[in-house]
């Protein structure tokens, strides 16, 4: 079965993370996958928007630490994360995320480039990268203090604070916290509905909304810092102390 799940509907496109024993954790193929998705979906004029979800109950668990636990340089050069990041950080038509269970790391992150979120009362945002000797990517450094302030950012990334579903909502990281059972069904009505409007003003309107080269210059430089740490003995250690933990 197929790491990422793709359905076309409704002039929707859904994309499932679909690795639901590893918490929907993203490899290095499904991130190429995703993108590949994406750039379908941009060029189609029969698909209106995206809709991205998780198969089970987490939605995603961040990066599989494999991909930087023990990847060489060359390794992290071929990566299909950075073209991931760029692809989703440009992506010109509505991008609707369905949030149950787990969002840590990435799956927190991608969440600020998406133009709609419906998240789960009970569900667990985390971003513990300083914890894996890492910085925040995503351009999350810029865009998560824009959302919440800096102080509260502060303590997501360094403290490890978590957001539950419903304080992610307050705090306008989500539209709306539902009960768990209901969240797919909002993001999918919701992702109908916005496909549903005349696409040119959508994509318009979405692009007046963001600053663009504010969003790029911030995704290089915490991909320049990103790499820089990955290198470092203290995000070795912290990988070492990362599977040392791992049943």
């Amino acid at each position: 079965m197929p790491d990422i799940r793709i359905a076309i509907a409704d002039h929707v496109m859904t994309v499932t993370l679909n690795r639901p024993a590893k918490k929907n954790a993203i490899t290095d193929a499904m991130y190429g996958a995703i993108t590949d998705a994406l750039n379908e979906a941009a060029a189609s004029n029969a698909i209106h928007a995206v809709l991205i979800a998780g198969e089970g109950d987490d939605f995603c668990a961040g990066n599989d630490i494999g991909m930087f636990a023990n990847a060489s340089d060359d390794d992290i050069a071929r990566s299909n994360a950075g073209a991931f990041l760029d692809t989703l950080s440009t992506f010109p038509k509505p991008l609707v995320a369905a949030v149950t269970g787990r969002a840590i790391g990435v799956g927190v992150t991608m969440l600020l480039h998406c133009d709609l979120v419906f998240v789960a009362a009970d569900a667990q945002l985390a971003t513990p990268f300083i914890d894996l000797g890492l910085v925040p990517e995503a351009a999350s450094a810029l865009l998560i203090p824009q959302r919440i302030g800096h102080a509260r950012a502060f303590a997501l990334f360094a403290l490890g604070e978590r957001l539950n579903g419903t304080r992610a909502a307050d705090l306008g990281i989500a539209n709306q916290a539902l009960p768990a059972s209901e969240v797919h069904n909002a993001a999918h009505a919701a992702a109908i509905a916005v496909a549903a409007k005349p696409p040119a003003a959508v994509a318009a309107t979405k692009r007046l909304m963001r600053d663009a080269s504010a969003i790029a210059a911030a995704l290089a430089a915490d991909r320049a810092a990103f790499l820089h740490q990955l290198a470092t003995p203290e995000a070795a250690a912290a990988f070492a102390a990362f599977a040392a933990r791992k049943p």
